[in-house]
């Protein structure tokens, strides 16, 4: 006689199949992306932090003024910087008066825009700002910007 087919039995009608291999370990169809959350959320935080950093670092008391900002250009803009002390930084790179007109031509040569923007302390005379605007424009930079402090006074009869 035939014995009843019990549940462990595999090839039966009726039995229960065991689990083989892809019961234990079954491929996750779902992404976690937990993991990937906290690395956008560290790296926002390093850059909210970085970016005010990321300006010119030459120290400058600017003059204020109630002029309007100038629209925002496409291209790095390119400033060059009076210190209180005198010195000429173009960018970041301190540069000697004699070299300055040879160095803006270069950099005029593989720009699009001729803007330049011109940062000069307010202890600085006004005959040295003339004498580095003459040379910026000497060098083929025909607009100039003057980087000043917003808020400053209007010279109109309401603000005495």
């Amino acid at each position: 006689m035939m014995a009843a087919p019990t549940q462990h039995d595999t090839g039966q009608p009726g039995g229960r199949r065991r689990r083989g291999r892809r019961g234990r370990s079954r491929a996750m169809s779902e992404i976690n992306v937990t993991p990937f959350v906290d690395v956008m959320l560290v790296l926002l935080i390093i850059f909210m932090v970085a970016a005010p950093l990321m300006t010119v670092g030459v120290p400058v008391d600017l003059p204020d003024t109630a002029a309007e900002a100038l629209p925002v250009e496409t291209e790095e803009p390119l400033t060059i910087t009076i210190a209180a002390d005198g010195r000429l930084v173009l960018m970041t790179t301190e540069t000697p008066p004699n070299e300055l007109i040879p160095k803006l031509r270069a950099i005029a040569a593989e720009r699009v825009t001729d803007k330049i923007f011109l940062r000069a302390d307010g202890a600085i005379p006004y005959e040295r700002v003339m004498q580095v605007m003459g040379a910026l424009n000497a060098a083929g930079f025909r607009n100039i910007g003057l980087v000043t402090d917003t808020g400053g006074p209007t010279l109109d009869n309401a603000d005495g």
